[in-house]
């Protein structure tokens, strides 16, 4: 019973020191609040952006292996074809 005790003081000991070491390795690195809101900030946008980017990018390609396809597969050819037009009609 006591040694049981004292592994889990030992525990929480060890993770008090290691929560105290990265707020601390956090406050030497970000020591300005708004320089911390800034960065996290730029992170979101640009995280937002390479989201939509490389979205973008994925259904595009898909939309062209799609075109590629229509004339080799034909018992999907009529519903590609009529999935095609009314993707060009929506321009």
């Amino acid at each position: 019973m006591l040694k049981k005790a004292m592994r889990k003081v030992k525990s929480n000991n060890e993770t008090g020191a290691r929560h105290q070491l990265l707020e601390e390795l956090f406050y030497d690195f970000n020591r300005n609040r708004f320089q911390v809101y800034w960065m996290n900030f730029t992170r979101g946008v640009f995280f937002g952006f390479g989201t939509v980017l490389g979205g973008t990018v994925v259904v595009a390609i898909i939309i062209w292996i799609l075109t590629q396809v229509v004339g080799w597969l034909p018992f999907s050819s009529e519903y590609l074809q009529k999935l095609i037009d009314a993707m060009q009609a929506a321009k």
